[in-house]
């Protein structure tokens, strides 16, 4: 190996640690409001109404960041977001440990949005840009994930372990200062050039937005970040209601759902390059569909357990495995092409759990989450499409 080659390779490790550290720090983002309402809501006297706005607002501004900042990235580079984005992050979650009124918190809140956002964006483009390799950066956006993860279940698990030694606001300190890592990475590390130095124009921002490829693969996640977040956030009211499973065994099993996820990516990071991501995918969605039927027909515990184990397996592969395969067809606009994907994703994300919600509301948890299922079906046949759609470029090229 030569020495140019040697450095290269060590250049995008540390840019990888600083992407890594900055998903680490969307994974403590995403799972804050879930953590923290219980104690935050009686400090402040708030209801689950005011609380579900919350939700709201940190995912609208998100959605706008996201859709945004893609162009942005495209033509100033990725390092000033690596440099500004865990300031919102930590700035928010300062103002959460002290608001004292349910404005302030608001405030809070869509500061977080507006870096988890960033970060979430920033971070994906980074790990795609890294990597030419087609299956190399499917690895690597896969293994990205696994610190999502990491971030994800770090203020549940401490607030669980830690919170009558630390107390609510330290905590909420100790994760402000674990996300400016990112900052204080990026400080000193040299990141890739502008993909478009002279800007993105809208036009063609609309014209990638119109490109079949990209509309099929933002269907798939909208359909994806759908399913990731109804089976977040519905398998435990699933696990008590009808299984009849006490709090603390749902939130196990909850936590084994995550693991099998996050190991499934670790996994994922070496399989992938050997593994066409096309075929992992449709056969991703089966394992999806077929968990989750399993899930929802299970006589026992048991055999829910054993389906939340298999459905953690084979959800982990979707999202960054098509991420990946966007990057891969859209090298010079990768920002603006991940902006658009991960905006619609969010948008399913917002969505679909409303729906589920309404459907189990009337008609019981069971019938809300055959709703992933045929999201599922739906996975497998634009992946399909998508396929066809590359193959057909690739023969008129």
């Amino acid at each position: 190996m030569t020495p140019a080659r040697a450095a290269t390779q060590i250049r995008a490790g540390w840019l990888s640690a600083a992407a890594y550290a900055g998903m680490f720090g969307f994974g403590i983002v995403m799972a804050l409001l879930g953590a923290i309402l219980p104690l935050i809501s009686q400090r402040l006297h708030f209801d689950l109404a005011q609380a579900g706005g919350l939700f709201l607002i940190m995912n609208g501004a998100m959605l706008v960041t996201t859709f945004a900042l893609g162009p942005l990235l495209d033509r100033f580079g990725i390092k000033p977001t690596f440099l500004l984005a865990p300031l919102f992050v930590a700035a928010a979650l300062a103002m959460i440990a002290n608001a004292g009124a349910f404005e302030a918190l608001q405030v809070g809140v869509i500061l977080l949005g507006i870096g988890g956002g960033a970060l979430n964006q920033a971070t994906n483009t980074l790990i795609a840009d890294l990597h030419e390799d087609p299956r190399r950066k499917s690895a690597a956006l896969n293994l990205l994930g696994v610190f999502f993860g990491f971030g994800a279940l770090f203020v549940p698990f401490t607030i669980g372990t830690l919170l009558n030694v630390l107390g609510l606001a330290n905590i909420l300190y100790v994760a402000a200062i674990l996300t400016l890592t990112t900052t204080a990475m990026s400080i000193v590390l040299a990141f890739p050039a502008p993909r478009q130095s002279a800007g993105v124009p809208m036009a063609e921002v609309l014209r990638l937005a119109r490109q079949p490829l990209i509309i099929t693969l933002a269907l798939l996640l909208f359909l994806e970040s759908g399913n990731e977040f109804v089976l977040g956030g519905y398998i435990t009211s699933y696990l008590t209601r009808t299984l009849g499973a006490t709090v603390p065994v749902a939130s196990i099993l909850l936590a084994v759902y995550w693991g099998a996820l996050m190991f499934a990516r670790v996994v994922l990071s070496r399989v992938l390059l050997h593994v066409s991501g096309h075929a992992l995918t449709l056969a991703s969605a089966v394992g999806v569909a077929a968990s989750v039927g399993v899930l929802v027909s299970a006589p026992s515990l048991l055999v829910a357990a054993v389906a939340i184990v298999v459905l953690g397996l084979s959800i982990a592969a979707i999202f960054p495995t098509t991420l990946g395969l966007a990057g891969t067809r859209y090298p010079s606009h990768s920002g603006t092409a991940f902006g658009i994907l991960i905006g619609i994703a969010l948008t399913g994300g917002m969505t679909m759990p409303w729906v589920v919600g309404r459907v189990a509301y009337r008609s019981g948890v069971t019938a809300g989450l055959a709703i992933p299922i045929a999201c599922a079906a739906g996975i497998f046949g634009l992946q399909w499409l998508a396929g066809n759609i590359v193959t057909r470029q690739d023969h008129a090229h």
